[in-house]
């Protein structure tokens, strides 16, 4: 493994999980057949087995703006966050 993956979506619109998964989709090489949704992601992050591009780093930090989806609370959104919980992964929100 080598070091942190970093994802900077500082910048993208991003409104619903939708437009999660469309921004991180490329930067972490999620496969066609990706389930778009939380467990899927939980699984992609922290059991790993899934993205070539996140298995070959130690650590895989995301960053948002707090804009959209990331302004409002919502289950979505505490659900998004409990996924990054763990040493694998991190969701840093400006």
């Amino acid at each position: 493994m080598s070091g942190d993956l970093i994802v900077d979506l500082r910048g993208t619109q991003i409104d619903n999980l939708e437009d999660f998964w469309d921004a991180v989709s490329e930067p972490c090489g999620l496969p066609t057949w990706f389930g778009r949704n939380v467990e899927a992601w939980r699984d992609t992050i922290q059991v790993r087995g899934i993205s070539e591009v996140i298995d070959a780093h130690d650590i895989l930090v995301v960053h948002v703006d707090r804009s959209g989806f990331f302004a409002r609370k919502s289950r979505a959104l505490g659900e998004l966050r409990s996924a990054f919980t763990g040493r694998r992964a991190q969701l840093v929100v400006h």
